[in-house]
């Protein structure tokens, strides 16, 4: 991608996050105050200190006024971006590239999105007018299709797919049972999951993320300045943004097994960070579960299995909390829940928990010497995508 990177020249200094529950007593405008002021405290710094700020969000608000009115800002330069699922995570990106450029010297990204109580079941996404193409199938049933192609390329039976996508809901969810800002916090067997009824293809009720409100922030300064704001802050390695050409949705070739951007997204990225071995470099992942199926495959394109293979890892604990490589050791979509402007930097909050030594004593990674967290953000369907990818690590160098 020709990408010169970024890597240890911006430093996450504080974050905030609320948890992503049905928030019926609070609005966009509480969410968004609840986790600025998480952040600021962390960072110990004032809003008037940040020079700029970036707003994530799909369908919650319209401008830098969406978050200029609540926080009562004064002379500020707010901007509103939006990128699918991966809202959070642009949000995010932006604002580590304008500390990056010299153009500020600290800025904020914030993520939010509040959906619950607007009477539908998600995101009522305005129709965009078109040529008559476009698939209209429910995101269920596009994601639906990757487990039988999955299954036929790797000769993985129906029953042996179901046991792999109820083991990563189960281990998903037993890591959100242990997080007090998840929506979903019990333990769920994965003989129960597997008797769920069935919403789209194999996937069942328990095969699909949450839709919850949530609000996430994060505070980035250059490098140099982190010890400024705090004496554990998280550098940034990479952070590496894929738009799909919508290829996938035409080729007759494509088959589900794969999301092509995001094995680019993995590649840039992993050069920006020197990084040549995921699986013995990376100490923890999050990554963007929006049905378990995606979940399987993001295995191989991250290059934490070799193609084909997943599945067997999934079944061996490779990705478990105790792990060879924890994935989603806050619960991810499908526990955390899923307010879709939010969940990028939700992501990163878990590794700035994890990788400060912050994260509950019942579900912290390992502590193997690695130093380094992905999270990995996805928007769109097979076929047709945004990927993000940011590497983080707790040392320079």
């Amino acid at each position: 991608m020709g990408s010169h990177g970024i890597k240890d020249r911006v430093a996450i200094v504080g974050m905030g996050c609320t948890s992503f529950v049905e928030h019926w007593d609070k609005g966009t405008d509480d969410l968004l105050i609840d986790a600025t002021s998480e952040a600021f405290a962390s960072a110990g710094v004032t809003k008037d200190q940040v020079d700029a700020y970036w707003l994530g969000t799909a369908q919650s608000g319209m401008s830098g006024m969406t978050l200029a009115k609540p926080l009562q800002l004064q002379g500020k330069p707010v901007t509103r971006v939006e990128n699918m699922c991966a809202t959070g995570s642009e949000a995010l990106r932006q604002a580590a590239y304008a500390v990056a450029s010299g153009a500020y010297d600290i800025a904020m990204a914030v993520g939010v999105e509040k959906v619950k109580d607007g009477g539908f079941q998600g995101l009522n996404a305005f129709p965009i007018p078109g040529d008559g193409t476009a698939r209209t199938l429910t995101a269920a049933a596009m994601f639906s299709m990757v487990a039988p192609a999955y299954g036929h390329k790797y000769g993985v039976s129906e029953s042996e797919m179901r046991d792999v996508l109820s083991h990563i809901a189960s281990k998903n969810h037993f890591n959100g049972a242990r997080n007090p800002r998840a929506q979903f916090r019990k333990e769920i067997a994965a003989e129960k999951i597997s008797a769920m009824p069935k919403l789209a293809g194999q996937l069942g009720v328990f095969d699909c993320a949450g839709v919850a409100d949530g609000a996430a922030a994060a505070i980035v300064c250059r490098a140099e300045d982190a010890h400024l704001y705090t004496d554990k802050p998280l550098y940034i390695k990479a952070l590496s943004m894929v738009a799909g050409n919508g290829s996938g949705v035409i080729d007759p070739e494509y088959d589900y097994t794969t999301f092509w951007e995001i094995a680019a997204c993995a590649e840039d990225a992993y050069q920006q960070a020197g990084v040549t071995d995921p699986r013995e470099q990376i100490a923890m992942a999050e990554v963007h579960d929006c049905f378990t199926p995606t979940e399987l495959v993001l295995m191989e394109d991250l290059q934490f299995a070799d193609r084909g293979t997943a599945w067997k890892e999934v079944m061996a604990g490779a990705f478990d909390l105790d792990g060879r490589l924890p994935v989603n050791p806050d619960g991810g979509l499908k526990s955390f829940g899923h307010p879709v402007g939010a969940s990028g930097l939700r992501m990163m909050f878990e590794a700035w928990l994890q990788m400060r030594g912050e994260a509950p004593d019942d579900r912290r990674i390992p502590a193997d010497g690695r130093k380094l967290a992905l999270t990995h953000n996805l928007g769109g369907y097979p076929g047709e995508m945004v990927s993000f990818i940011s590497i983080l690590g707790n040392e320079l160098g």
